[in-house]
């Protein structure tokens, strides 16, 4: 007889996939399945500005809407808009929107966000910065972060197939907004390519990188098989990760016969060298796990990819609830074969505030979804500390709820504290969002910042 789970916390029920119906938005009424999954069409009708998107939803959404986006993109968005059809289409994924529904979509959320989604009072934290985690800090060669003793971080392009809105390196990547004027890398691909190269040969200690940008999806295939056979070459390398949204944004990329005959050749040498090379990608709700998605998943690890991952963003509105969560995790794990692995919380970058969540409720959040999901495919919800890096939420070292400071630890010294001598022994600071802190605490706030 089976066990009757009413009245637990969360009640799972198997969800099979499906590719919402893109002829609902009136600007796909005609858009054919052929065109639909070709990566080609993808990328030439992503939306990348407001008069793109009305061309797309019509009148389903009225002014209010557009002219709340036009706020956002003059006053407050440090990411460009850029999104693939395939994410639109994961918005009201079971019916053609209207404006209130469209505003409350997860996805919408972030990937096309609103000056009224933003909190005014607070929009970014006194401590933000434009390069939260000092990557650029750290870098050993253009584009090359050498933060962790064994890990590195090369950064091959500054562009992505799409743009979120709380992208962490938004510094670099995407097009510059009336909020930021981005960074640019400047060396030809081919010698920057050269110099991270160079640099590992150079450092037998680092055996893992992960290769990003932007998006490794926007490297020419040729030019990132190259880069990876060259990582191949290096005997003290033994693990390589691709990160890419394009694999959650747009799958039809990854399921391209030209990429997937090179993922073949990439994973057959690493696999003659005993080297693991796996795909993280990015996605934040189950609204975007589809069968497009599934697909390519699967795919990758049909021609030898050790493993697909999945590093998503806690962000209020979005999925920060123990609910949320799970079901993007089943979704994951149970239907699309990808490993549930990291949630960070949200980077502490300008005008984010109203995604992040306090570090107490990040805890809360690992603790309720604990149980549920196997023990292989429980994702650890991390906390990025600047100038520490990856923490489990739970390993604080102190923490003031009411002025929400947490003080962290950490047993490394990054690339460029090698002459610091406090580096092991000091405490380092990270900063609720302001509004989620009592009264009092928010008053404090006020007052420093009046101070300063």
């Amino acid at each position: 007889m089976p066990h009757d789970t009413t009245g637990q916390p969360y009640a799972y029920r198997r969800t099979h996939l499906t590719e919402p119906d893109w002829t609902r938005f009136p600007g796909w009424a005609d858009v054919t399945t052929e065109q639909w999954e070709s990566a080609q069409w993808q990328r030439s009708h992503c939306v990348k500005n407001i008069a793109q998107l009305k061309a797309v939803l019509g009148d389903l959404v009225d002014d209010t809407f557009y002219d709340d986006l036009a706020t956002d993109q003059q006053r407050l968005a440090t990411m460009s808009m850029l999104v693939p059809p395939q994410m639109i289409n994961t918005m009201v994924p079971d019916r053609a929107p209207d404006t209130a529904s469209f505003y409350a979509d997860p996805v919408r959320r972030y990937m096309i966000p609103v000056a009224t989604d933003r909190n005014l009072d607070w929009p970014s934290h006194p401590n933000a910065s434009r390069d939260s985690l000092h990557e650029h800090d750290m870098w050993v060669a253009e584009g090359l972060t050498h933060r962790y003793p064994t890990k590195v971080l090369a950064e091959l392009v500054a562009t992505c197939p799409q743009y979120c809105g709380h992208c962490t390196r938004m510094d670099l990547v995407g097009n510059s907004t009336p909020t930021v004027d981005k960074l640019r890398l400047t060396l030809k691909p081919a010698d920057r390519f050269h110099q991270h190269l160079d640099y590992l040969r150079s450092q037998p200690g680092v055996r893992d990188v992960v290769v990003s940008g932007g998006d490794v999806a926007n490297v020419p295939w040729r030019q990132l098989e190259q880069y990876l056979m060259g990582l191949l070459s290096i005997d003290t390398v033994r693990d390589i990760r691709l990160a890419t949204k394009a694999l959650i944004g747009l799958p039809q990329h990854w399921l391209q016969p030209d990429v997937v005959d090179g993922l073949a050749r990439v994973a057959k040498a690493a696999a003659e060298r005993g080297v693991n090379v796996a795909i993280h990608t990015h996605a934040n709700h189950a609204q975007s796990i589809t069968p497009l998605v599934a697909k390519a998943a699967q795919t990758a690890l049909e021609v030898g990819i050790r493993d697909v991952r999945n590093q998503g963003v806690l962000m209020r509105g979005v999925n920060a609830t123990s609910g949320d969560l799970l079901d993007l995790c089943f979704a994951l794990q149970g239907e699309a074969g990808i490993l549930p692995y990291y949630f960070y919380m949200c980077d502490m970058i300008p005008n984010a505030e109203h995604w992040r969540v306090p570090v107490w409720h990040a805890q809360a959040l690992q603790h309720d979804i604990m149980g549920y999901l196997p023990g292989y495919a429980t994702p650890r919800i991390v906390c990025d500390v600047p100038f520490v890096g990856k923490r489990w939420v739970h390993m604080v070292t102190e923490y003031d709820r009411e002025r929400g400071i947490s003080y962290w630890t950490k047993n490394y010294r990054t690339s460029i504290e090698a002459d610091d001598p406090a580096a092991l022994t000091r405490t380092y600071a990270y900063y609720d969002p302001i509004d989620t802190l009592p009264q009092s605490g928010q008053d404090w706030w006020s007052k420093q910042s009046a101070q300063d």
